[in-house]
């Protein structure tokens, strides 16, 4: 138990064409044997920062989408993130919060360098911020010129795993382009990720799936797993992932090793809303279609996931509450969103699993630590 407080359609089926004729090779982690022990998996020690709901939103070079600045949406909150980010290894691990004990594994350990930061969805505000011409958008500049990794005050300093929500896919563009927007920031996430036999990506990873976008990568004997909106996601023509992510989990996670999964939605109660007649609104008690996925779109994804040693789910999508959860059978993290200064710190071990809950004050980028998650994974 854990104790807690700008390429087109053609560009992709084109390289998807030319994978299959062996001009293009995908890189696939070995496989390994259902009947390994712990003691054959690479050491893990990792820590990482998971941050969701970055909400990009520039419209121009200077000019922020409607209501934008109201919601604290600015590049100013971004900057604050960033900073604070970068600053993560001056701090500790937390011994209390707010006076009581964390029950952290590593409490009072200083925090070490993050093998990475992953993006839990909506990078953007408006798909990315595009206008009615197709061409590349300013909330994607926005957002790539502050979480892509660089040096100096203005951008972060660690590798950055990109991933989708509904904001950057539920966009549709002017006829005769009605995918574009959906284009633009899916292959974002691919050339910053997808490796050939003659493109090496920015952050490159051991498994991409072409089709969904989903894709996984190793940190020593942890293996992590990237689900965009979610596992198994087909709105507005994404093709589902379950089938790859069944044979990722059973090529690479088969003999009992730790994994992680990252997606937009989770099961708060935000995620879980469906369409109230009485109301007529969505809310968490209607009984109509649901607003984001629904049961049986968690049926599959927890079917595939079941005799996996998944030790936790790291989600966005609601922005205010910061949430350390568990449902079916799952260790669900949720922090405040990004551009409201939140984000989540994880530390795994081959021994314990440290998850900590922070964001940064109003107006400054010093951090404050607000929940806190330990469990023993051994």
């Amino acid at each position: 138990m854990g104790h807690h407080t700008g390429f087109l359609l053609s560009r992709r089926r084109l390289l998807a064409g030319l994978g299959s004729l062996g001009v293009l090779a995908s890189i696939r982690p070995a496989a390994f044997s259902a009947a390994a022990s712990q003691s054959s998996w690479p050491p893990i020690d990792a820590t990482f920062i998971f941050a969701a709901d970055v909400h990009a939103c520039l419209v121009s070079a200077d000019t922020l989408s409607p209501h934008c600045e109201e919601e604290g949406k600015t590049d100013a909150n971004l900057l604050r993130h960033v900073s604070a980010l970068n600053r993560i290894t001056d701090y500790r691990w937390p011994v209390d919060i707010g006076g009581t004990a964390t029950g952290l594994s590593g409490a009072g350990e200083r925090i070490a360098t993050p093998f990475g930061i992953v993006i839990g969805g909506d990078m953007t505000d408006d798909g990315g911020g595009q206008v009615k011409v197709p061409g590349e958008g300013h909330q994607l500049m926005q957002f790539s010129s502050r979480y892509q990794q660089g040096t100096g005050p203005d951008r972060v300093h660690y590798p950055v795993y990109n991933g989708l929500g509904n904001h950057d896919l539920d966009q549709d563009g002017a006829p005769p382009h009605i995918d574009w927007y959906r284009r633009e920031l899916r292959d974002y996430v691919e050339l910053n990720h997808r490796q050939t036999v003659f493109y090496k990506p920015p952050v490159a990873v051991g498994n991409y799936d072409i089709e969904s976008d989903n894709y996984s990568w190793d940190w020593g004997g942890l293996h992590l797993v990237q689900l965009q909106r979610f596992g198994g996601d087909t709105g507005k023509g994404a093709i589902s992932g379950l089938d790859w992510l069944k044979q990722d989990l059973a090529n690479s996670a088969a003999d009992g090793r730790p994994v992680v999964l990252f997606q937009h939605y989770g099961w708060d109660r935000f995620s879980l809303e469906s369409w109230d007649p009485a109301t007529m609104t969505f809310d968490d008690e209607g009984a109509g279609h649901p607003h984001w996925w629904s049961d049986d779109d968690r049926a599959a994804l927890l079917s595939v996931l079941k005799g996996y040693n998944v030790v936790g789910l790291f989600h966005g999508h609601e922005h205010d509450t910061p949430m350390i959860y568990r449902q079916e059978g799952l260790d669900l993290f949720k922090p405040v969103a990004t551009f409201m200064g939140g984000f989540a710190l994880a530390r795994i071990t081959s021994d314990y699993m440290d998850v900590v809950l922070a964001r940064t004050e109003a107006g400054s980028s010093d951090v404050t630590f607000t929940n806190a998650f330990s469990k023993r994974l051994v």
